[in-house]
């Protein structure tokens, strides 16, 4: 079970690690601070470029913290809460799928951060 539970913790952590550093450093093809804070301005969540160091920050904290198996009901909160204000700001208008750009992926990070830290964190962890 340990196992199952740390493939499941580098899977999911390391992924909405990976989305913060395309936020804040325009890595793996992001827009790096500037260019998704410009971005977020025109969709209304101004300032910005504060809530691009928010919301990258809170998915490579949290994703980092989920993936080493500490602090996990504050990586799950960090997850939830960016989640959350993804789907209100932007993909619930489009629906469920994320073809149509709608909140299937953000259901799925909200459902294993939150089961993961109501079961533990396993055995196996930093």
């Amino acid at each position: 079970m340990s196992l199952g539970l740390l493939i499941i913790r580098l899977a999911v952590g390391l992924t909405l690690a990976g989305h913060g550093t395309q936020k804040l450093f325009g890595w793996f093809g992001g827009y790096g601070l500037k260019g998704t804070g410009s971005w977020m301005s025109s969709i209304g969540l101004k300032p910005g470029i504060t809530f691009a160091l928010l919301a990258g920050s809170a998915e490579l904290a949290g994703g980092l913290l989920f993936s080493v198996g500490h602090w996990l009901y504050v990586a799950a909160v960090l997850i939830v809460l960016t989640m959350l204000g993804a789907i209100a700001s932007i993909h619930f208008r489009f629906g469920f799928w994320v073809r149509q750009n709608g909140m299937e992926y953000n259901i799925i990070m909200i459902a294993v951060s939150v089961g993961l830290a109501l079961v533990g964190a396993g055995d196996y962890k930093l």
